[in-house]
C-alpha cells in the first residue's frame, strides 16, 4: 500500500495556491492534505476544504472567522480552526512531508521559517524569504536536513538542470525574463501606464503584485538574489536575457561550453508539480509545450537603463547587511500605493531608489531575524512618510 505524501499549502488562495490545489485534486490517491491557509479570500478558502478536506484550515483575516466556522461546520467538524495573526505559523506548524510556501511578500517570511522544523521539504514560491533572510533561512534548512525546492518557473528551471556535484563545472546561471507588458515601451511611454495595464501579463498568469514586479523588472532583481542563496552562486555568475516568448524557462551554462534548458509551457502547474513529485515526477492537469509547431526564440540583453532595478540589485548584493530587506520593502510599499493609485508607474521605482540611498546612510544591524523584522517596520513607515510628502515627484525619473 502507497503512503500518501503529506502536504500543506501556505497561501492557498493565491495563483501558486489555486494551481497546486488544481493539481492535487486529481492525485487525493497519493497526497493526504494536512493544513491550508489562506490571508482573507475566505470563500475561495472553503471551497478548497470541500475538495481537499484538510485536518487544519488557517486564514488570517479575523473578519472572515464566523464566516469559516460556519461553513466547516457543515463540512467536517473535526476540522481545527486558526484565525488571525498567528495563524500562518500555526498552520506551519503541523508535520508534513513537504509544505508549499506560496504566501506573497514579506508575511511569508515567519510561516515558512516554522514549516523548515515541521517538512521534510520547502516548496517555496515565496521570493521574499531569501531576499531578506536568506543566511538565516539556507542555516535553518541545513540545521533541519530540510530539502528545499524551487517553485518559481526560473529557479526550478535551473534545478532541474543543474549539476550539484560539479558545481565548479558551472560558467554562470542564466535566468530568463519575459520582459512583462511594457518591453517595447520607452520610458517615456510608460509615465500614465494605470495599475490595470500593468497587472495583464502577456505569458503567465499571475496576482497583481508578481504582475507589477514582472512589469518593473523586480521580480528579477529579487530573482537574483533567491539564486544566489539556492545555488550558492556569486552575482557574478548570475545573468539575466529577456525571452518574451516564456519557453525556456532559464539556463545552465557549463565551462566546456555546453548550455542545458529547461523548456515548457507558461503553466506554473509544471513547476509546482516537479515539486510535489520530487524526486520523481507527476503527471499533470496543466498545458504542455508542442515543440512540433513552428516558433521563434528570442534572447535579448537587457537594457539597464530601460530596467534599473536589474542595475540596482547588484549594487544592493554588494553592500549586503540590510539593504535586500530595505530593497524589498521599498517595492512592497511602492507597489501597494501604486495598485492603490496614489503613485505613478515610474514612481515605484522611484520610491525604491529614494528609500535604498536613505538606508544606505544607517547602520542597520542584522544578528537575527528579530533584527530582519524591525527594519521592514521601519522601512514600511519611512516609505509611506516620504511617499505621502512627494507624491508623485520624488525626483528619480
Amino acid at each position: 500500500m502507497t503512503v500518501k505524501k503529506k502536504v500543506t499549502i501556505l497561501g492557498s488562495t493565491g495563483s501558486i495556491g489555486e494551481n497546486t490545489v488544481d493539481l492535487l485534486k486529481a492525485k487525493l490517491d497519493k497526497f493526504e492534505i494536512v493544513a491550508l491557509s489562506a490571508g482573507s479570500n475566505v470563500e475561495l478558502l472553503i471551497e478548497q476544504v470541500k475538495i481537499l478536506k484538510p485536518k487544519f484550515v488557517a486564514i488570517a483575516d479575523e473578519s472572515k472567522s464566523d464566516t469559516l466556522r460556519e461553513a466547516l461546520a457543515t463540512i467536517d467538524k473535526n476540522i481545527e480552526i486558526s484565525v488571525g495573526e498567528g495563524a500562518m505559523i500555526w498552520a506551519a506548524s503541523h508535520k508534513v512531508d513537504i509544505t508549499i510556501s506560496a504566501i506573497v511578500g514579506f508575511a511569508g517570511l515567519r510561516p515558512t521559517m516554522q514549516a523548515i522544523e515541521n517538512s521534510k521539504a520547502i516548496a517555496l514560491a515565496n521570493k521574499e524569504c531569501l531576499v531578506c533572510a536568506g543566511h538565516f533561512m539556507m542555516d535553518k534548512i541545513a540545521k533541519f536536513g530540510v530539502d528545499l525546492l524551487p517553485v518559481d518557473s526560473e529557479h526550478n528551471a535551473i534545478f532541474q538542470v543543474f549539476d550539484d556535484q560539479n558545481s565548479n563545472n558551472i560558467k554562470r546561471l542564466i535566468l530568463t525574463a519575459s520582459g512583462g507588458p511594457f518591453l517595447r515601451k520607452t520610458r517615456e511611454e510608460l509615465k500614465d501606464i494605470t495599475p490595470k495595464e500593468a497587472v495583464v501579463h502577456p505569458n503567465w498568469s499571475m496576482g497583481a503584485k508578481i504582475s507589477v514586479d514582472s512589469a518593473t523588472m523586480m521580480n528579477k532583481s529579487l530573482e537574483i538574489i533567491e539564486t544566489h542563496y539556492i545555488f550558492n552562486m556569486p552575482s557574478s555568475k548570475i545573468d539575466v536575457l529577456m525571452h518574451p516568448q516564456s519557453v525556456v524557462h532559464s539556463m545552465v551554462e557549463y565551462i566546456d561550453g555546453s548550455i542545458l534548458a529547461q523548456m515548457g509551457a507558461f503553466d506554473m502547474r509544471t513547476p509546482i508539480a516537479y515539486a510535489l513529485a520530487w524526486p520523481s515526477r507527476m503527471k499533470t492537469t496543466g498545458s504542455r509545450l508542442d515543440i512540433s509547431q513552428a516558433f521563434a526564440l528570442e534572447f535579448i540583453p537587457p537594457d539597464l537603463d530601460r530596467f534599473p532595478m536589474l542595475r540596482l540589485v547588484r549594487e544592493v548584493m554588494d553592500t549586503g547587511g540590510a539593504m535586500p530587506i530595505v530593497f524589498n520593502t521599498a517595492n512592497e510599499i511602492a507597489v501597494s500605493e501604486f495598485l492603490s493609485e496614489n503613485i505613478s508607474f515610474l514612481d515605484i521605482e522611484n520610491t525604491i531608489f529614494d528609500i535604498t540611498e536613505y538606508a544606505s546612510s544607517k547602520q542597520y544591524m542584522v544578528t537575527s531575524i528579530e533584527d530582519i523584522f524591525e527594519i521592514d517596520r521601519e522601512i514600511r513607515i519611512i516609505s509611506l512618510e516620504k511617499i505621502k510628502k512627494h507624491a508623485t515627484n520624488i525626483g528619480y525619473a
